[in-house]
């Protein structure tokens, strides 16, 4: 049985992962330090890890929580835009000087691999469509810029320090768990719930702009195939399902998965997002064999059926 550390764990896309390693029967720390992080997000199985109430930012905390460990699984991150132009200086700590520590600390530790979680964020608002590892990243926001920094962090360290690294630029992650309540809330679960209430969905901007929506089952198989992939590490690949969908044609679908006939509002766009994104998962099916195991509509379906349980 090997022991692997989950940062962020108490997150959504963490506790997802961490929750899928406990039911494996491995070995799972968790590291947290619950400022978006949510305690309920591990009772399902929060008496089968060990917890550690900590941040990224404190190294001692991260040394002792990468000691015997062999895959780190570093999800820890402020993970907005809108969040980082407000505050950057705090995206900056979090996300860079974060990552710095987990790789500086698993290194000392001897840990086999750390598979990070980078971001689609990174390109930009580049024209060429679909998005591959090709592409000069053109960031756009503080968030873009610290999750990039990461990923040159986990390539440095791959080739000077030899621990190997893999990061997965995610494209916009949906699923159960999904805060909707942050004012800095992804869009799905923020639609699903004002719909399920009977509220008008916010659109801003036109609604064109288009995203690669990657449902939660789909990010914990690339983080689980990163980790056993014998393929070389200092690279990063995108995670997603190749596809992309309309802000006005995810509304669409939402209305009708929940039965509301609510029209939506437009508002202002947001500064720092992209118009369009779409992945190549090409590297990830080559290096990885990473393949998408759940469609963007089944994913839209199963994540509205969580969230109506929720609001029962």
């Amino acid at each position: 049985m090997a022991k692997h550390l989950v940062t962020g764990g108490a997150g959504f896309i963490g506790s997802h992962l961490a929750e899928t390693l406990v039911n494996s029967g491995e070995d799972v720390v968790v590291l947290d330090n619950l400022s978006t992080g949510k305690p309920e997000n591990m009772a399902a199985f929060r008496d089968r890890i060990t917890f550690v109430e900590g941040s990224v930012t404190d190294l001692p905390t991260v040394r002792r929580c990468c000691t015997g460990v062999e895959v780190v699984y570093h999800q820890a991150a402020l993970a907005s835009v809108p969040r980082s132009v407000a505050d950057p200086v705090a995206s900056n700590a979090a996300n860079v000087s974060g990552t710095l520590n987990v790789l500086w600390a698993a290194k000392e530790a001897g840990v086999r691999r750390v598979v990070y979680a980078a971001s689609s964020s990174v390109y930009g608002d580049t024209e060429e469509l679909p998005k591959h590892e090709g592409m000069v990243p053109r960031p756009l926001s503080p968030y873009a810029v610290s999750k990039h920094v990461g990923e040159l962090y986990c390539a440095v360290f791959d080739r000077l320090y030899g621990l190997s690294t893999i990061g997965l630029r995610y494209f916009n992650v949906f699923g159960p768990r999904q805060d909707p309540q942050s004012q800095y809330a992804a869009v799905v679960p923020l639609f699903i719930t004002r719909l399920l209430r009977g509220e008008a969905p916010l659109i801003h901007g036109d609604g064109e702009q288009s995203r690669d929506f990657t449902y939660i089952r789909n990010v914990v198989e690339a983080n689980l195939a990163a980790a056993r992939a014998a393929a070389p590490g200092g690279r990063s690949m995108n995670v997603a399902c190749g596809d992309r969908l309309s802000v006005n044609e995810l509304c669409r679908i939402l209305a009708e998965l929940t039965g509301s006939h609510v029209q939506p509002v437009h508002g202002p766009a947001r500064p720092g997002d992209v118009k369009h994104s779409q992945a190549d998962i090409t590297l990830a099916r080559n290096l990885l064999g990473f393949e998408p195991l759940v469609d963007m509509k089944t994913g839209l379906a199963e994540t509205v059926a969580w969230y109506r349980a929720q609001m029962r």
